[in-house]
């Protein structure tokens, strides 16, 4: 019960800031100004992601939001499925959850470090998981950032554009 609410509240924030607009939208929307960008990256056009999550809502609220930036965007809803996904296909940036069933984020994490060509490869962790170790431990693990859900897709994006 409290995994589906809390799916709903990550569905809800993240519907609710694409659709509403800023503040400076309201006076004038077909104002070209950088208030009124979009969610739309120049740097992300061409460019490929994966997600990984267990949970569908979470996925596909990410994969919108990245699809929507300009990212061609693969989803997993496991980290066996995941390395499947980085055996047959190069991604630019990876996200994943760290609680999974079989294999969680951690071990998808350090699995991931170890194929030569993934090295450098950003990968965030976007999770529930927010004890006081639980960043360290996503860093250890290989993870270049922590963000705990419910994420705000602006700063994912920023992130993303930073790493």
């Amino acid at each position: 019960m409290l995994h589906k609410e809390f799916s709903s509240l990550v569905h809800f924030q993240f519907a609710t800031s694409l659709t509403q607009p800023a503040p400076q939208q309201l006076a004038s929307v077909s104002d070209p100004s950088p208030s009124s960008e979009s969610l739309k990256r120049e740097f992300a056009v061409g460019r490929s992601a994966l997600v990984v999550d267990d949970v569908s809502d979470v996925t596909e609220m990410l994969s919108v939001l990245l699809t929507h930036a300009g990212y061609q965007v693969v989803t997993a809803s496991s980290a066996r499925a995941a390395l499947d996904a980085v055996h047959g296909q190069h991604f630019d940036v990876i996200i994943s959850d760290i609680g999974m069933p079989e294999m969680n984020g951690y071990q998808l994490a350090r699995e991931i470090r170890q194929l030569p060509e993934y090295l450098s490869v950003p990968m965030i962790a976007v999770t529930g998981y927010s004890m006081f170790d639980d960043k360290q431990r996503s860093l250890s693990a290989g993870f270049n950032a922590h963000l705990t859900k419910p994420i705000d897709p602006r700063a994912l994006l920023d992130l993303i554009e930073q790493l």
